[in-house]
């Protein structure tokens, strides 16, 4: 399985690269995130391959997130590389994980090729798509662990958040926080 490409663009549209590998030139289909990203020559992309009975196909990303978030909705039932690039053309993986996050399927509706059955469906089984290296809070390391921690202990992921809600500290502190206001709930 191909994860990763490097080489020279030979060709470059806003939904795919041609790229030189030593004389060997792959198309790479990319989103347009990724294709506006794209400035010199010489790219690494990360790669995602699909294939099927009629094809070999390579999805390119710059950012891991992105990667990640292309992966995470071609699992979903229903969902193919298309809408799975149409998704990542239309949102960042932040963008993304706040539109799940929020549930907010009117917005997922804008992506092409997703109508509000499908959009439903979707934030349904991603209710928990979380974005490696959000820099948005900088306790989020910790929070995380200390929600791992919780769910360990058999406490439910709803009722963690609510607990979890406005503290901060480091993971011990927060654990102690989360356990002291859930044994109220």
């Amino acid at each position: 399985m191909i994860v990763g490409i490097e080489g020279t663009i030979e060709r470059k549209d806003p939904t795919f690269v041609h790229l030189n590998v030593n004389g060997l030139i792959y198309e790479v289909l990319v989103s347009i995130n990724t294709s506006n990203s794209i400035q010199e020559k010489k790219v690494k992309l990360f790669v995602t391959q699909v294939i099927r009975e009629d094809a070999n196909l390579l999805f390119g990303f710059m950012d891991t997130n992105e990667k990640k978030m292309f992966d995470t909705v071609l699992k979903i039932n229903g969902v193919g590389p298309k809408v799975g690039l149409a998704i990542c053309s239309t949102f960042t993986p932040e963008t993304f994980a706040k539109v799940v996050a929020s549930k907010d399927v009117s917005m997922l509706k804008r992506v092409p090729g997703i109508g509000p059955k499908a959009a439903s469906r979707i934030l349904v089984e991603l209710a928990d798509f979380i974005v490696d290296g959000n820099e948005e809070s900088a306790n989020s390391g910790a929070m995380g662990e200390a929600t791992m921690a919780l769910e360990s202990l058999g406490f439910k992921k709803d009722a963690i958040q609510k607990a979890l809600l406005g503290a901060t500290g480091d993971t011990s502190t927060l654990v102690k926080e989360g356990l002291k206001k859930l044994q109220r709930l």
